[in-house]
């Protein structure tokens, strides 16, 4: 047998036998690490494979897909391009967003609403181009019911939102039917015959020439899916076609898989985030097999030391404790990869693919385990350990034989002059000024990295001359100059104790400034983009119809209101979506009074400049400045072409749009533009509304206001009230400080995982004080025991010890604040813009981070003292006999 192996099976074996639950601690603290960073990673792939799976399925096999900059495209397109040489197969689409219901008069209460998307397509074309569309009607359907008027098809998302059998109804028994509503004028019943393969969220299918006569599109496309002659070169046919007079400014081309691409780049940075975010928990689970290795090191010096004696290189003796390190490393990582799988398929279950980015709602996707990450993540639980178990294997390597097995201790620490954590600390604050990779700031990540590393390896050096400081102020008292005396001296072992206490509390100070800071901007610009007391909005609202036409309140219900007695003002607002690039998620485009001061409405960065003649002026957020490279002072070409139909349908001249400002956009990552209301009903005609923000006349009954609203809205529905809405209320209600409220604690409830893993990673560095100080404790018998037969009372070596304590654990306090604040500016001004495109005041919370402080050097003493009870026994006196 393998000498190694032999050792590993009698001489580790046997201190793992002694003691389980020190070995089980490190073992959990990977296994928590690394669950917790393998199940963000399941989860979310397992939703973008699901989503892109959808994509796929909704948009077909086409070369090429033809769009819309914003609004629709001309059917006239639809004929040029399927009449076109190299084009093999053309097929014409219209996209609504609707709210469905099931039209089931008896239930009580009423079938609850469900968002859906209803795509018209035409039905010859669909087997080659998109065969997951391709209509299926149910038993007892007419046969001609793919091209029937208000038939839908619904996919199997549909049927089980809408409470509908997947099998299809009972011989003998009708059709089921579905209440489409697309807006407040709006509101049509379709029969359901039959499905579609497609899957994703809730879906409809239904012929394009029904769609278009159904919801009264006659003559407009949503999309075109185009399938090219081979050995065309697209390229140059899309250059062609832009060429030729008439061809509209704002289409777009795009890839089948340019959709998928854009939900995969826009949640990228969100999803690295979480998984640096739960590696954190692997990080500090590196420093606990450090102090439970140091701790059993320390206790086995004397076996090591005979090992030595018996013929054990250095070198055996390293390897020894790596391999020991590696087993833990190797079984944390196996049960963590276990429960990371289990956490994941209970996330997924319970939560569908969405973990708070809003980037997979609705998403219910099946488990995508993948072998190669488990692996990868296996292996960072198996490093994780073998850095935890280096400085702990390289004591064993060095230590001295003959004065381990006379038990005094290690030597003293040589000088360090702090070189090595100079450059560890230049080099981070040099990546930190790099750019981001691919859209995630990867060379900060690093920064972060050497910023840790080079405070820690800094802290002999540090301790050496704070602690130089303070021994005057100890000279002439001779507990606290003996306590200094030895954390100088033996500023090493100090340095490792205290190693955990500073990375974990510098962590957990960066996590809680740049918390602090989050809020403290979010608070503000809700302020600044909250300010009326009410807002109405329709109830069709919901996270995937906001935007959409189906949530659009209709021309002149504004003005209407505004009539109202009891309303002092209201400001209309208004949100469309423009998709400029096929490469970038849709940009919004928002519409607001602004007035003469935009400062006033809109939260801007910096001063808003003056606006040239017969130029149109909008403020850009931090992110299009970022996406789109676009800056105040520069006139937006692509933004003008997209509003250029809307001048050659008569509505206006074209306008030539100027960037004269910045605003803070926490809402929308992937970017927004606002523009006075008066320009956008100049530039469009639409008047139809997202949102009012109402201003209540001072002393006015709120709840007459709202129900006279209500009234309204029925009113320009065409229905009289309370009829034909099953109770339904058309419009909501909302308040500044409801929103507002809902928006914090959607906040703090986003980040109250970064709560717990401070309180995870403090608790292991006060475990590795404790087990450092255990380690020094079994080390320093004799120098207690010493210390015993000079006069010193267990009270006053149990003073010696929490002295110690406390001076090491306060110099830990203090570095882990000075790295922590350092830690928090890279996360503050690097990560954030870096991954989502927003910037934020730097605040610190002086209290919080006090009170942090204080706890950690109070529960660094009373672990010191804990731990250096065994010191001041009986055995520590008789430990002096050994050497008699």
């Amino acid at each position: 047998m393998h000498p190694m192996l032999a050792l590993l099976r009698t001489f580790s074996w046997q201190d793992l036998r002694h003691h389980p639950w020190r070995s089980a601690a490190a073992v959990a603290a990977v296994m928590l690490g690394v669950a917790l960073a393998f199940a963000v990673h399941v989860i979310n792939a397992s939703a973008l494979d699901e989503f892109s799976q959808a994509v796929r399925a909704v948009n077909g096999q086409p070369d090429l897909e033809l769009r819309a900059m914003q609004g629709s495209l001309p059917e006239a397109l639809y004929e040029r391009l399927a009449t076109d040489p190299q084009v093999a197969r053309a097929g014409p689409l219209l996209e609504l967003s609707a709210v469905a219901q099931a039209t089931d008069a008896a239930a009580a209460p009423p079938p609850a609403r469900t968002p859906l998307r209803v795509l018209g397509a035409d039905a010859l074309l669909l087997p080659p181009m998109a065969p997951a569309l391709m209509p299926r009607p149910w038993d007892g359907a007419d046969r001609y019911a793919r091209f029937a008027p208000a038939t839908v098809f619904l996919n199997t998302a549909a049927l089980q939102a809408l409470g509908l059998p997947t099998s299809g109804p009972q011989a003998g028994t009708p059709l089921p039917t579905v209440l489409l509503i697309t807006g407040l004028q709006q509101r049509v019943s379709v029969q359901v015959a039959g499905t579609v393969a497609a899957g994703g969220a809730p879906l409809a299918v239904m012929d394009i020439g029904a769609a278009q006569d159904l919801f009264g599109r006659q003559g407009v496309l949503t999309r075109i899916d185009l399938q090219l002659q081979p050995g065309t070169d697209t390229a140059a046919w899309q250059r062609t076609l832009r060429a030729e007079p008439g061809w509209p400014a704002n289409a777009v081309f795009a890839q089948p898989g340019d959709a998928a691409q854009r939900i995969s780049n826009l949640s990228r940075a969100y999803r690295v985030n979480l998984t640096v975010l739960a590696l954190v928990a692997l990080f500090t689970g590196a420093f606990l097999v450090f102090s439970v290795l140091a701790l059993s090191v320390a206790q086995r010096g004397p076996q090591f030391a005979l090992l030595a004696v018996l013929g054990a290189t250095p070198r055996q003796r390293l390897l020894l404790v790596l391999a020991e390190s590696a087993a833990l490393g190797l079984l944390g990582s196996v049960l963590g990869i276990t429960l990371g799988t289990a956490l994941a398929a209970t996330a997924l279950q319970l939560l569908g693919g969405d973990l708070g980015g809003g980037y997979f709602a609705g998403v219910q996707p099946a488990l995508q385990w993948s072998a190669p990450a488990a692996l990868v993540y296996g292996a960072l639980g198996v490093a994780a350990a073998l850095v935890g178990g280096w400085w702990p294997a390289r004591a064993a390597q060095q230590l001295p034989p003959a004065q381990t097995l006379k038990g005094l201790g290690t030597a003293a620490s040589q000088a360090d002059r702090g070189t090595l954590g100079l450059v560890l600390l230049a080099g981070g604050a040099l990546l930190a000024l790099a750019p981001p990779v691919g859209g995630v700031p990867l060379a900060a990540y690093v920064a972060i990295g050497l910023l840790l590393v080079g405070g820690i390896a800094l802290l002999p050096w540090g301790m050496a001359r704070l602690l130089a400081a303070l021994q005057p102020l100890a000279a002439r008292h001779t507990l606290p100059l003996l306590a200094l005396e030895r954390a100088r001296r033996m500023r090493g072992s100090a340095a490792i104790a205290v190693g955990g206490v500073v990375a974990s509390l510098s962590l957990a100070v960066a996590l809680t400034v740049m918390v602090a800071s989050f809020r403290g901007s979010v608070t503000q610009w809700l302020d600044a983009v909250l300010p009326s007391p009410l807002y109405v909005r329709s109830a069709l609202s919901t996270s995937t119809t906001t935007g959409t036409e189906a949530a659009l309140l209709p021309a002149g219900f504004a003005e209407a209101v505004a009539q109202l007695p009891g309303v002092e003002r209201v400001q209309p607002l208004r949100a469309s979506p423009v998709q400029l690039s096929p490469t970038l998620p849709a940009l919004a485009v928002l519409s607001r009074p602004l007035g003469d001061n935009p400062a006033q409405s809109l939260p801007l960065v910096g001063e808003p400049l003056s606006v040239p003649a017969g130029r149109v002026a909008v403020y850009i957020s931090e992110a299009v400045v970022d996406l789109y490279g676009v800056r105040p002072g520069m006139e937006w070409p692509a933004l003008s072409e997209s509003f250029r139909p809307f001048a050659l349908d008569g509505h206006a001249q074209a306008a030539i749009f100027y960037i004269a400002g910045v605003w803070r956009d926490y809402a929308r990552q992937s970017g927004a533009v606002a523009m006075d209301r008066a320009a956008w009903l100049r530039l469009t005609g639409d008047a139809r509304t997202s949102d009012l923000a109402l201003w209540p006349r001072e002393g006015a009954d709120t709840a007459a206001l709202q129900a006279a609203i209500r009234n309204l809205a029925t009113t320009h529905a065409g229905r009289t009230a309370g009829a034909g809405d099953n109770g339904e209320a058309l419009v909501e209600f909302a308040s500044s400080g409801a929103i507002r409220d809902r928006s914090l604690r959607i906040f703090d409830r986003s980040f109250a995982v970064t709560y717990w893993l401070q309180a995870v990673a403090i608790a292991i560095g006060l475990f590795g004080v404790a087990a450092s100080f255990s380690a020094q404790v079994l080390a320093r018998r004799k120098e207690f025991g010493l210390l015993a037969h000079l006069g010193l009372t267990r009270r006053q070596i149990l003073t010696v010890v929490a002295g110690e304590g406390a001076a090491w654990t306060a110099v830990g306090a203090a570095a882990g604040v000075l790295l922590g604040l350092a830690v928090s500016v890279v996360l503050v001004h690097v990560v954030n813009p870096q991954s989502f495109h927003w910037t934020m005041d730097l605040a610190v919370p002086g209290g919080r981070l006090l009170a942090l402080c204080a706890a950690v050097v109070v529960s660094g003493t009373v672990t010191a003292w804990l731990a250096g009870r065994a010191a001041a026994g009986r055995d520590a006196v008789m430990a002096v006999k050994e050497d008699w």
